[in-house]
C-alpha cells in the first residue's frame, strides 16, 4: 500500500529514553543518531516514516523489570530519581550530540521552527512520577529542562494515586483515586501549564481531574473501550468529558490496545487503527484526535513495523476516505491545537 500524499507527524507518547537507558552495550545515543536500534525508533527511520517530532517519555521500570533487562542492574538499588535523571539527561545527549538535527522544544513555537526547518521536535514528558517527592521539589528542576508534560501515574499505586490496572477485558474502575498529594500535584501542573497526561489514570483518578482540571483533558495514548475493552481504553463517558474539555486523544499503536480480542498479536491491520479513528472522530470531532503511538513500548501491527511504515498507515487513511486536510489535522495540527491550548504559547 503506497500514498502520494505523505504528512510530517507529530506524536504524543514513545519509550525511546527507556530503551536507551537499559542499553548496556556500546553507545547508545550515538547508536540512535548514526546506528540502527532493534526497537521502533531510530533517526534513520525516523526520516523514513516522516516523524517530526512527539512527546518523549521518561518512564521509571519496575525494579524487577529492569533487573531482568541490565544484567549488571542490582534490585536493591533501584532509585526512581536517579533514573529520571539519567534519562533526562539522554535527551540532552540527543540534542547536544546530533549537529543540529534534535532540539527539546517547550513551546509550540518551537515545534513548529523545528518542522520548518526538518529538525526532530523533541518535548520531555514523565509517565508516572515514582521519582517525584510530595512536595514536588524536583519538578522546577525539570521543567528547566524542558518538561512540559507528565502523566502523575503509571500501572502501580505510588503517592500521587493508582494506576488503571486489571486484566482483559476489563473495567477502567480499577481502584482508588488521587491522593491528596495527586490533587495539589494536578494542581501544580494547572499553575505551571503542564500537560496532564490522562493515559494510565484509572477512573476515579479521571473524573478528578475532569472536575478539577481547568486545563483539555489529554489521553496521549488510548483506543475506544468499546472497540477494545482494555481497562486502559476510554469509555464512551470518558469520551464525551474530553470532548467537553476541547480537549485530545493520541491513538495508541499497540496491537493489544486495538484488537477486540486483546492479543498483541502482529497480524493486526491497519485497518483496526482506521477503525479507532473513525470511532474517536465520531466521540471527539475533527480536532480532537491524533497520534499516541507507544513506539519502543508495545507491538505494532506487522503492516506498520516501526516508524518507517507511518506512510502506510497515512495511505491506510485516505483509502479509508480520509480528506487531506483531515490527515494532516490527525498527523499532526490537532497535537499543535491542544498544545497552544494548554501551554497558553
Amino acid at each position: 500500500m503506497t500514498s502520494s500524499f505523505v504528512s510530517p507527524v507529530f506524536d504524543g507518547h514513545n519509550d525511546l529514553l527507556l530503551r536507551l537507558w537499559l542499553q548496556e552495550q556500546g553507545d547508545p545515543v550515538a547508536d540512535f543518531l548514526h546506528g540502527t536500534l532493534s526497537g521502533h525508533l531510530d533517526m534513520a527511520r525516523i526520516r523514513q516514516g516522516g516523524f517530526a517530532g512527539g512527546l518523549f517519555a521518561v518512564f521509571v521500570p519496575p525494579a524487577q523489570y529492569a533487573r531482568q533487562s541490565k544484567t549488571e542492574y542490582v534490585e536493591e538499588d533501584h532509585d526512581p530519581l536517579a533514573i529520571t535523571e539519567a534519562q533526562i539527561a539522554l535527551l540532552h545527549q540527543i540534542a547536544d550530540r546530533s549537529a543540529g538535527q534534535a532540539r527539546i522544544c517547550r513551546s509550540v513555537g518551537e515545534i513548529e521552527r523545528c518542522m520548518a526547518e526538518g529538525v526532530l521536535a523533541m518535548v520531555l514528558h514523565i509517565e508516572g512520577a515514582e521519582a517525584l517527592d510530595e512536595e514536588c521539589s524536583q519538578l522546577d528542576r525539570w521543567i528547566a529542562a524542558g518538561l512540559r508534560s507528565i502523566g502523575p501515574l503509571w500501572n502501580l499505586q505510588n503517592r500521587f494515586g493508582a494506576g488503571v490496572t486489571g486484566d482483559f477485558p476489563g473495567s477502567p474502575d480499577s481502584g482508588e483515586g488521587l491522593t491528596p498529594a495527586g490533587l495539589n500535584l494536578l494542581r501544580i501542573c494547572n499553575s505551571k501549564k503542564l500537560l496532564i497526561d490522562l493515559s494510565h489514570m484509572n477512573e476515579k483518578s479521571f473524573w478528578q481531574v475532569a472536575n478539577l482540571s481547568h486545563a483539555p483533558l489529554v489521553a496521549t495514548h488510548s483506543n475506544v473501550h468499546a472497540l477494545c475493552p482494555q481497562p486502559r481504553n476510554l469509555t464512551a463517558r470518558q469520551l464525551a468529558a474530553i470532548a467537553e474539555s476541547d480537549g485530545f486523544v493520541g491513538i495508541n499503536f499497540g496491537n493489544a490496545f486495538l484488537r477486540a480480542d486483546g492479543k498483541r498479536d502482529e497480524s493486526t491491520s491497519l485497518g483496526e487503527m482506521v477503525r479507532h479513528l473513525d470511532a474517536l472522530l465520531e466521540k471527539l470531532g475533527e480536532d480532537g484526535v491524533g497520534f499516541g503511538s507507544d513506539f519502543d513500548g508495545i507491538s505494532v501491527p506487522g503492516e506498520l513495523g516501526d516508524v518507517a511504515g507511518l506512510p502506510r498507515l497515512i495511505a491506510a487513511m485516505t483509502q479509508a476516505g480520509y480528506s487531506r486536510e483531515l490527515v494532516e489535522k490527525i498527523c499532526w495540527r490537532n497535537w499543535l491545537r491542544v498544545l497552544k491550548k494548554t501551554w497558553g504559547e
